[in-house]
């Protein structure tokens, strides 16, 4: 037998060694991805939550749909956009462990004083908090996700981290409408928010760091980690980044819109109240969004092994079906039939979370993916996050007052009018609730619609992915 023959044992060997290897036993690193999920998951519960309370919230303070877009969209989004990169940056450099263990201690102390606050400028102060201490979350965790698994496996890997996503957003649903069955908005904010405390303590003493780049394939180039500039000067060169960055912009700007409104449209349209509707209908699309997340990126890590552009057309294509069946959910008017194309259409919606992550840290060199990250989050949040909302406010405040005009109606009532004001009759209560509801059907549409752009965007995204990267190579 030549010098130079390989055993079975030992060809497999090298070839898992040329494709990349994971860090710890795979019981270990399975504990670490779902601590991260864990996370990840009350990150979200402690964003949502204020979607799910958002009629109390609305009718307490007054709120026409545009502040309230602002308190679920700008107020949080601003701090979390703005110090997600420097903190990025830092996780190139530190413990990313410790990162989230503090943020996430952080954001649950914020969530909990928002139980507190007096009105809209005090809540959208603590909205502002909870965003301070949330922006130290997925970039530092999708850098560990890299280094525990092989190249491999990081689509799935990526796929359940993205669960957390939908995940958080069922629990929120859950929480908070139990909750709100026995107690206040207030006490929905107090009770979710404390466990992230225990949650983060915990992880800071069971999660360990990683080598850096440990997982990544043999023979891949080690360099110095990156400053600001070089990455920035690195991610700018990646065409798939911007054009993926686009569609998935355009997707959250949607998405994160239609969280606060559509429990809105069930409690309008359909006369359900928070709690029924937290429970009933905004719980179950929360658990289809979950499964489309996963599913997502485990079609994207089958698809991939055939299609090298896999993990842009899975989800370009899933956009371009959802659009429609969203868009008719919000026009039919039985409650079963919103509720079963509000499912379906979850599914589709959510097959591009883990993609998006996947895209921009497979497009950059090792050095620069947690920042590659933490950039596409700022695109992502700072407008979709923090536009989205407000902007689909403005457009349900104008089709309601449209409306009020329509029916005689201005002067007596306005678009922020409040279903609990005892200073208005039964009768511009009910005309208040039509209000209401015409605005936040239309704004929804709107929302949907969009949805068609995302996935033009994912799909033209291909066509750049595998020449960037080879560039790397």
């Amino acid at each position: 037998m030549s010098e130079t023959a390989q055993s079975p044992q030992n060809f497999q060997s090298a070839a898992s060694e040329a494709m990349g290897r994971s860090f710890g036993s795979f019981g270990y690193r399975s504990f670490v991805l779902m601590s991260l999920t864990v996370v990840y998951t009350f990150n979200f519960i402690d964003r949502i939550l204020i979607s799910v309370v958002s009629v109390p919230i609305i009718n307490e303070f007054e709120l026409s749909q545009f502040q309230f877009g602002l308190l679920s969209g700008i107020g949080f989004a601003l701090f979390y956009t703005l110090l997600g990169i420097p903190i990025a940056n830092l996780s190139e450099r530190v413990s990313r462990k410790l990162i989230i263990g503090i943020c996430v201690i952080l954001w649950s102390l914020a969530t909990v004083l928002c139980g507190f606050t007096t009105g809209f400028v005090t809540l959208l102060l603590a909205r502002m908090l909870v965003g301070v201490g949330e922006a130290g979350c997925t970039p530092p965790a999708n850098s560990m996700i890299s280094d525990y698994y092989a190249p491999r496996a990081r689509p799935t890997a990526l796929g359940i981290y993205a669960m957390g996503v939908t995940a958080g957003g069922v629990l929120a649903q859950v929480f908070g409408g139990v909750i709100l069955d026995y107690f206040t908005w207030r006490e929905a904010f107090i009770f979710v928010g404390a466990p992230g405390i225990l949650i983060g303590i915990i992880f800071l003493l069971a999660v360990k760091e990683p080598p850096r780049g440990y997982s990544d394939p043999e023979g891949t180039v080690k360099v110095e980690r990156a400053s600001f500039r070089d990455a920035l000067k690195e991610i700018v060169s990646k065409r798939t980044f911007w054009i993926m960055s686009a569609g998935a912009t355009i997707a959250a700007f949607s998405g994160y819109a239609l969280t606060g409104l559509q429990p809105q449209h069930v409690v309008f349209t359909h006369g359900y109240t928070p709690a029924q509707t937290a429970l009933m209908f905004m719980a179950p699309v929360g658990l289809a969004g979950t499964l489309g997340a996963f599913l997502g990126g485990f079609l994207t890590e089958k698809a991939s092994r055939r299609s090298a552009t896999a993990a842009t057309w899975v989800p370009g294509f899933a956009f371009l079906i959802c659009a429609p069946l969203y868009a008719s959910a919000f026009l039919v008017p039985g409650s079963t039939l919103m509720l079963i194309l509000l499912m379906v259409a979850s599914v589709l919606q959510y097959f591009y979370l883990g993609a998006q992550y996947n895209i921009a840290q497979a497009v950059v060199s090792v050095r620069v993916r947690a920042t590659s990250v933490a950039i596409l989050l700022f695109i992502v949040n700072l407008i979709g996050y923090g536009v989205g909302p407000p902007a689909l406010g403005i457009v349900a405040d104008l089709t309601s007052s449209g409306w009020i005009n329509a029916n005689g109606l201005t002067g007596q009532i306005t678009a922020s009018c409040s279903l609990t004001d005892s200073s208005l009759s039964q009768e511009l209560i009910a005309a208040c609730r039509d209000a209401r509801a015409y605005g936040v059907k239309w704004a929804c549409v709107t929302a949907t619609g969009l949805f068609l752009f995302a996935g033009l965007f994912f799909l033209t995204s291909g066509r750049t992915f595998v020449r960037d990267i080879q560039a790397l190579k």
